[in-house]
């Protein structure tokens, strides 16, 4: 965790978080590809070293002053504590704060090396997972993205790889069939194969699926093989005419950014360490940038290649690289090609529905928060009013929620989850994202309308304890969601800004 005694940092991010002041993405510039961000001091490994331009004046460039306000919106690690001192906060509460959650992390690393030695016996029982609506809820430590983040996280034991085999378990074996059987139709009904898979699609069909409902595959079954060949070819095409610009002028900061970016990708922070799953990623990141210059690689994007990445993985091997780590190196070359093409193929596809989120000041995710404003009040008005009379800002907490995907809310495999909804629902990564927020925060409020000062309430809403949830508590919130989409997207006035 960053340190708390960085006056510095403290004095240029003063005052940031006030009501009166301006927040992520409100009415300053998201900087990528058109928009780089200024140069580093930080040497990345291979990367051209530039000589000190000393002839630069001393007048401070805009993206300078606007990132000494804010650090990575995006990023749920170390610098949230920081910002959330700036917010009518005394040093010495977040102090106090920080070490209740330091302590914390100590206790549970402490009882998981305990639990790991096979000859210690507790006379307790083991930690159950708390009710969403436990007052105490930061005994149970802050949420999955600041878990990850954390320096106490170690990740898995290595394993071997497990290839995929083509057995199914029984309870499965009856849905894939239904699906095999729709996949084998000459023309798909692709409303037939939203239908079925809006409730959850089983590991086995998922990767099949998935490239159909994202538009990657199409939906005549003759044609599905020669248009993955050649998808894949045009992929490894670009990067043939394209990657090498990388370390060019106009685009070096922008890779820059992206080299900075995976290491910290929270999902599955093992994975991403190794050097053969990064590079897939610089690939497929760089790439995306320079065909679409009208955003270029925005802070987020990152994220949303790593379901695509999984799932397209587990059509290859057994191993729930959730819990396990594996070297991916293990597998062939030309089986993680084909991994990476189609990863980037589907991740095209999703931005193509929201690049208004990632273009200059991002227009999009502003319409969906102010959105979610507008329909929390509607929904829950307790709730509203709590938050508007301690000063609570929705681009506070929801600005993760809108530009991730709620990716760092809540863990992989209930993401996965979520996405298969998502890409059974017209404009779902849009539109319906909209209702499963509000579901997502409607969950929580009890919890937050016990917490009476900014500090706890924002504490809560930035570190949801959702790291021990699965599919019970996704088809839950996926229902409430579904639920508020037909009481409101249809109603007259439903919204003042509509996403």
């Amino acid at each position: 965790m960053a340190s708390l005694s960085s006056g510095s940092s403290r004095e240029n991010k003063a005052g940031f978080w006030k009501k009166s002041s301006s927040v992520p993405g409100s009415i300053k510039p998201v900087y990528g590809a058109q928009h780089p961000p200024p140069q580093s001091n930080v040497n990345l490994p291979g990367w051209p070293q530039k000589k000190e331009d000393k002839g630069k004046n001393n007048k401070r460039d805009a993206f300078h002053e606007f990132e000494n306000k804010t650090s990575d919106a995006w990023d749920d690690g170390d610098d949230d504590l920081i910002h959330m001192a700036n917010l009518k906060l005394s040093l010495k509460d977040v102090q106090t704060s920080a070490k209740l959650v330091l302590d914390n992390h100590s206790k549970k690393a402490l009882q998981k090396q305990q639990d790991n030695q096979p000859n210690l016996k507790s006379s307790s029982p083991p930690q159950s997972y708390q009710p969403q609506h436990s007052h105490h809820y930061h005994q149970g430590g802050p949420g999955l993205g600041v878990r990850l983040n954390s320096g106490g996280y170690q990740p898995p034991k290595m394993t071997s790889i497990r290839y995929v085999r083509n057995t199914v378990p029984d309870r499965e074996a009856a849905r894939n069939e239904k699906f095999q059987a729709l996949f084998s139709v000459s023309s798909l009904d692709l409303n037939e194969l939203r239908t079925l898979c809006w409730s959850g699609i089983p590991k086995a069909v998922r990767p099949t699926a998935w490239k159909i409902l994202s538009g990657y595959l199409p939906t005549a079954a003759d044609r599905r093989q020669e248009t993955l060949e050649r998808k894949r070819k045009e992929y490894f095409g670009y990067i043939d005419q394209y990657y090498e610009t990388r370390y060019q002028d106009l685009h070096e900061e922008t890779f820059r950014q992206i080299l900075k970016d995976i290491p910290r990708m929270t999902s599955l922070a093992h994975l991403f360490q190794e050097k053969a799953v990064q590079e897939i990623f610089e690939r497929i990141l760089y790439i995306w940038a320079i065909r679409h210059p009208a955003s270029g690689y925005v802070q987020g994007i990152n994220d949303l290649v790593t379901p695509f990445f999984v799932v397209f993985l587990s059509e290859y091997i057994e191993n729930d690289i959730e819990v396990e780590n594996c070297d991916l190196t293990e597998l062939s070359q030309e089986t993680r090609n084909l991994i990476e093409a189609d990863s980037f193929w589907c991740m095209s596809k999703l931005l193509d529905g929201i690049q208004d989120n990632y273009t200059f000041a991002q227009p999009g995710i502003q319409m969906k928060v102010n959105a979610l404003r507008e329909l929390i009040k509607r929904i829950d008005a307790p709730l509203f009013n709590h938050l508007d009379r301690h000063g609570v800002e929705f681009l506070q907490f929801s600005f993760r929620w809108m530009n991730n995907l709620l990716m760092r809310e809540i863990p992989l495999r209930c993401t996965i989850r979520l996405w298969d909804t998502y890409q059974s629902e017209i404009n779902g990564f849009a539109d319906f994202h909209l209702y499963v927020c509000a579901a997502f925060l409607k969950r929580f409020s009890e919890d937050a309308l016990r917490e009476q000062d900014f500090q706890g309430i924002l504490m809560l809403l930035q570190n949801l304890p959702t790291l021990h949830w699965k599919d019970k508590e996704m088809s839950e919130l996926l229902a409430e969601a579904y639920k508020l989409k037909y009481m409101f997207a249809d109603a007259p006035r439903h919204l003042l800004l509509k996403s």
